[in-house]
């Protein structure tokens, strides 16, 4: 059966009705993924498909953090429709989210929604299953601490894969050693907070009514200031945004300072994913240590 037809039969038995899709076209966005938008009989729908054999459980893992999200109430993620395997073809099928011109206040509501989500905590660093960042695993075993979770779950990983691969030096790998000494000098102790865990500027929509939808999470229980660090390393959130989150829900003095060394993690993931060219961003960084 192809992943249209797998797809049909799917719809049809959630919807209770036939469902046929008339048209599939490509929509941007994709690039570990296929993005697809699928018009069909009963409206449109987003799909994301891959191979289910590179990729195991990947969809399963973006499903369960939307959902996470979604039970929040806080923040507007995609609605999860279906997922599903033809032959080696794993899908996701979500809403098709209209996009739409920012509202006016765009920037504060943002803020008031992501602020809304990092009030969900929990009694431990991680999450009760791992997942993907990007298309690499991401370890979230459960820590007590930040300072713990963000060593062994995060950086670590990172590191020693960088290493494996001969992506960094020994020169490398010792500043990091350096620079989990000071971990616990650099964090502000603030209780676990439900992050989106890959927010940078790609992972939000505008939507039909003008207010921001995130999409593709990382989801785990983290320092919440890993999820501004994100929004800031490849530009695409006003300063506004900064502003308005400080207002909804203040900052320990020095968070500005402390967007460098949350983005560490997401850097040394760029570094594995698409090689050394970003590892002097990395070296600048540690520097400051």
């Amino acid at each position: 059966m192809s992943w249209k037809s797998s797809i049909e039969e799917i719809l049809s038995r959630k919807f209770n009705q036939t469902v046929e899709i008339h048209s599939v076209s490509s929509v941007s966005g994709g690039s570990i993924n296929e993005t697809l938008k699928l018009t069909t009989n009963i409206g449109k729908f987003f799909v994301k498909k891959n191979s289910a054999s590179l990729y195991p459980e990947m969809f399963e893992k973006e499903a369960k953090g939307l959902n996470i999200l979604a039970a929040t109430d806080a923040i507007a993620v995609p609605n999860v429709v279906a997922l599903g395997k033809a032959d080696n073809t794993a899908f996701l099928v979500l809403d098709f989210i209209e996009s739409g011109r920012k509202q006016i206040d765009f920037w504060d509501y943002f803020a008031k929604k992501l602020a809304a989500l990092h009030k969900n905590s929990s009694s431990y660093f991680g999450l009760d299953h791992n997942n993907y960042i990007g298309s690499l695993f991401q370890s979230n075993r459960k820590h007590d601490n930040w300072i713990d979770f963000y060593r062994s779950e995060r950086l670590e990983i990172q590191v020693q894969l960088a290493r494996d691969h001969g992506r960094m030096g020994k020169d490398v790998v010792d500043a990091f050693e350096r620079f989990y000494q000071k971990l616990p000098e650099i964090f502000p102790v603030e209780p676990p907070a439900l992050l989106h865990g890959d927010l940078w500027g790609g992972n939000y929509m505008v939507n039909k009514n003008g207010n921001a939808v995130i999409i593709d999470p990382a989801v785990y229980y983290g320092h919440r200031e890993m999820d501004l660090g994100m929004s800031q390393l490849f530009g695409g959130f006003d300063s506004q945004f900064y502003a308005a989150y400080h207002h909804h829900y203040p900052l320990e003095s020095g968070w500005q300072q402390r967007m460098d060394y949350c983005n560490l993690y997401p850097l040394m993931v760029h570094v594995n994913l698409f090689g050394g060219g970003y590892l002097g961003s990395v070296k600048s960084i540690l520097k400051k240590i």
